[in-house]
């Protein structure tokens, strides 16, 4: 992989890792990244909803595995050589990711950025911090701990008020 940087230091920047879902690429927080492996077939978990594939054992810590594909109804979830999984740390809690392939590290600057357009209410872009433009790119960048801690990933236990 390789840091692109995108142009002078007006704005302050920040390192995303891109991806691909479907014919989509997306963009999150680096910060946010532990590791990328291939996909392994995880242990399915009874009645857990379709997008979590199930759990691996990372190095003696059970990880869940959210399939972003499902997830975002997306492009078919195949599981190719090119299949991979983000191991993501967010809020002290390790979680992957299965994408499609790993594009590379991106810097974006603040004015690449544009907010999301807003949809109807059949489209949930509460997760889309915006759209980013890299060159002849559009990277949709994704708040990634405002998805996975969300209510309806079911990762977490909610906290009662």
């Amino acid at each position: 992989m390789t840091v692109k940087d995108s142009g002078a230091e007006q704005a302050p920047a920040q390192e995303s890792l891109t991806f691909t879902l479907g014919a989509e690429e997306y963009a999150i927080d680096i910060l946010k990244v532990q590791e990328i492996r291939g996909y392994e077939a995880p242990t399915t978990i009874a009645n857990a909803p379709p997008f979590i594939k199930g759990v691996i054992n990372l190095r003696g810590t059970i990880v869940p595995i959210v399939d972003l594909r499902i997830k975002f109804g997306v492009g078919d979830a195949e599981y190719t050589p090119f299949t991979v999984v983000i191991i993501l740390n967010v809020s002290k809690r390790v979680v992957g990711i299965v994408v499609d392939s790993v594009s590379d590290v991106t810097l974006l600057r603040a004015d690449q950025i544009r907010p999301a357009p807003e949809f109807a209410a059949t489209v949930d872009t509460q997760f889309i911090s915006g759209l980013g433009t890299l060159d002849e790119r559009m990277l949709i960048v994704i708040d990634i701990e405002k998805l996975m801690l969300s209510s309806e990933m079911a990762l977490v236990d909610e906290v009662a008020a």
